[in-house]
Protein backbone atom coordinates (compact mmCIF):
# COMPACT_ATOMS: atom_id res chain seq x y z
CA UNK A 1 0.00 0.00 0.00
CA UNK A 2 2.67 2.53 0.64
CA UNK A 3 4.54 1.43 -2.51
CA UNK A 4 1.41 2.24 -4.55
CA UNK A 5 0.84 5.19 -2.32
CA UNK A 6 4.76 6.56 -3.46
CA UNK A 7 3.53 6.05 -7.14
CA UNK A 8 0.88 8.16 -7.30
CA UNK A 9 3.42 11.31 -5.64
CA UNK A 10 5.54 10.43 -8.42
CA UNK A 11 2.98 10.26 -10.74
CA UNK A 12 1.48 13.92 -9.78
CA UNK A 13 5.27 15.13 -9.75
CA UNK A 14 5.63 14.06 -13.61
CA UNK A 15 2.41 15.72 -14.45
CA UNK A 16 3.67 18.59 -12.50
CA UNK A 17 7.52 18.81 -14.54
CA UNK A 18 5.68 18.25 -17.34
CA UNK A 19 3.71 21.14 -17.48
CA UNK A 20 6.52 24.40 -18.04
CA UNK A 21 7.95 21.93 -21.75
CA UNK A 22 4.05 21.41 -22.35
CA UNK A 23 3.31 25.51 -22.22
CA UNK A 24 6.27 26.06 -24.15
CA UNK A 25 5.59 23.41 -26.82
CA UNK A 26 1.58 24.63 -27.45
CA UNK A 27 2.67 28.78 -26.85
CA UNK A 28 5.03 29.41 -29.90
CA UNK A 29 8.16 28.65 -28.21
CA UNK A 30 8.34 24.78 -29.49
CA UNK A 31 12.02 26.21 -30.60
CA UNK A 32 13.19 26.26 -27.31
CA UNK A 33 12.56 23.05 -27.05
CA UNK A 34 15.42 19.86 -28.68
CA UNK A 35 13.52 17.32 -31.27
CA UNK A 36 12.35 14.38 -29.45
CA UNK A 37 12.28 16.47 -25.72
CA UNK A 38 9.18 13.74 -24.72
CA UNK A 39 11.47 10.78 -25.13
CA UNK A 40 14.00 11.96 -22.92
CA UNK A 41 11.75 13.18 -20.33
CA UNK A 42 9.78 9.45 -20.19
CA UNK A 43 12.68 8.02 -20.60
CA UNK A 44 14.41 9.96 -17.67
CA UNK A 45 10.84 10.08 -15.60
CA UNK A 46 10.86 5.83 -16.05
CA UNK A 47 14.21 5.50 -15.24
CA UNK A 48 13.47 7.38 -11.93
CA UNK A 49 10.10 5.36 -10.67
CA UNK A 50 12.87 2.15 -11.36
CA UNK A 51 14.99 3.75 -9.11
CA UNK A 52 12.53 4.89 -6.22
CA UNK A 53 10.31 1.42 -6.46
CA UNK A 54 13.56 -1.06 -6.50
CA UNK A 55 15.02 1.43 -3.51
CA UNK A 56 11.24 1.24 -1.63
CA UNK A 57 11.45 -2.80 -1.90
CA UNK A 58 14.94 -2.96 -0.80
CA UNK A 59 14.33 -0.94 2.18
CA UNK A 60 11.52 -3.38 3.18
CA UNK A 61 13.38 -6.67 2.89
CA UNK A 62 16.24 -4.79 5.04
CA UNK A 63 17.38 -1.34 5.93
CA UNK A 64 20.79 -2.36 4.75
CA UNK A 65 19.74 -4.33 1.45
CA UNK A 66 17.75 -0.65 1.15
CA UNK A 67 21.27 1.05 1.20
CA UNK A 68 23.11 -0.82 -1.02
CA UNK A 69 20.03 -1.07 -3.27
CA UNK A 70 20.57 2.84 -3.37
CA UNK A 71 23.79 3.20 -4.40
CA UNK A 72 23.53 0.18 -6.56
CA UNK A 73 20.47 2.00 -8.83
CA UNK A 74 22.19 5.82 -8.22
CA UNK A 75 24.77 4.13 -9.89
CA UNK A 76 22.73 2.64 -12.69
CA UNK A 77 20.63 5.67 -13.26
CA UNK A 78 24.04 7.83 -13.74
CA UNK A 79 25.50 5.12 -16.21
CA UNK A 80 22.27 4.76 -18.23
CA UNK A 81 21.82 8.70 -18.37
CA UNK A 82 25.05 9.54 -19.86
CA UNK A 83 24.76 6.30 -22.02
CA UNK A 84 21.26 7.28 -23.33
CA UNK A 85 22.87 11.56 -23.85
CA UNK A 86 25.47 9.99 -25.74
CA UNK A 87 23.61 8.07 -27.93
CA UNK A 88 20.74 10.61 -28.23
CA UNK A 89 23.52 13.18 -29.21
CA UNK A 90 25.31 11.46 -32.05
CA UNK A 91 21.53 10.44 -33.79
CA UNK A 92 20.08 13.78 -33.21
CA UNK A 93 20.87 17.81 -34.78
CA UNK A 94 20.62 19.50 -31.31
CA UNK A 95 21.69 22.74 -30.36
CA UNK A 96 23.85 21.79 -27.30
CA UNK A 97 22.80 24.56 -24.93
CA UNK A 98 19.38 24.02 -25.06
CA UNK A 99 19.88 20.27 -24.74
CA UNK A 100 21.71 20.42 -21.66
CA UNK A 101 19.67 23.08 -20.17
CA UNK A 102 16.46 20.67 -20.73
CA UNK A 103 18.55 16.99 -19.76
CA UNK A 104 19.53 18.91 -16.37
CA UNK A 105 15.85 20.08 -16.28
CA UNK A 106 14.52 16.61 -16.09
CA UNK A 107 17.87 14.61 -14.52
CA UNK A 108 18.13 16.77 -11.30
CA UNK A 109 14.59 17.08 -10.40
CA UNK A 110 13.82 13.52 -11.01
CA UNK A 111 17.02 12.69 -8.58
CA UNK A 112 15.55 15.83 -6.05
CA UNK A 113 12.24 13.71 -6.48
CA UNK A 114 14.32 10.80 -5.90
CA UNK A 115 16.24 11.94 -2.65
CA UNK A 116 12.76 13.21 -1.08
CA UNK A 117 10.50 10.24 -1.87
CA UNK A 118 13.69 8.02 -0.09
CA UNK A 119 14.56 10.80 3.04
CA UNK A 120 11.13 10.48 3.92
CA UNK A 121 10.76 7.03 4.04
CA UNK A 122 13.55 6.53 5.88
CA UNK A 123 12.42 9.09 8.30
CA UNK A 124 8.91 6.99 8.72
CA UNK A 125 10.99 4.07 9.12
CA UNK A 126 13.33 6.00 12.14
CA UNK A 127 9.66 6.98 14.08
CA UNK A 128 8.89 3.57 14.67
Amino acid sequence: MKLLRHILFFILFVIVLAVPPFMLANNGYASLLIPHFWLVFFFLSGLTLVVVIAVLIGQQMDAEKGTQMFLATTVFKILACLVFALIFILKNKLNRYIFVAEFFYIYFLNTAFEIYILLRNLRNQNSR
